[in-house]
């Protein structure tokens, strides 16, 4: 069988392993294993073939690696309630440390007061603290 064959072979296992993984490194090495399927249908010998593969994944390792590490380090964007964090409400029914109601977004959502010894009266204008369950912790907003 051909050297291109069982390189391309091998970039296709490789791949196919990227996917079930997901390590990413297993991705720069089907890349590797492609370029040194290339360069041993170019009819080169297997020293030159190795080398490519070794060349290739180190050089793929070197540049895209950093990217990647960094790209992991980046925090994950807030989504469910975390979005509600920070955002302006009405208070709808006083708000005390016990219960309350507050409308945000067209929807009325149970509320406490983030100060215990703190009512915020109806139609004052809150800022959400934090989201426990279901109920918005909420604090005065200064005008």
């Amino acid at each position: 069988m051909a050297d291109w064959v069982l390189w391309m072979v091998l970039a296709g296992g490789l791949m196919l392993a990227e996917l079930l993984t997901l390590t990413f490194v297993l991705g720069l090495f089907s890349v590797a294993a492609l370029i040194a399927g290339l360069v041993a249908l170019a009819g080169a010998p297997v020293v030159v073939e190795l080398a490519a593969f070794a060349g290739a994944g180190g050089l793929l390792w070197w540049m895209v690696k950093p990217l990647e590490r960094a790209h992991r380090r980046q925090p994950a964007l807030p989504t469910g309630t975390a979005l509600l964090t920070g955002r302006r409400a009405v208070v709808l029914e006083e708000v005390t440390a016990h219960s309350g109601r507050v409308k945000l977004g067209g929807e009325s959502w149970a509320a406490r007061s983030l100060n215990p010894g703190l009512a915020l009266p109806a139609g004052s204008h809150v800022s959400v603290a934090q989201v426990d369950g279901a109920t918005l912790v909420v604090f005065p907003e200064e005008i």
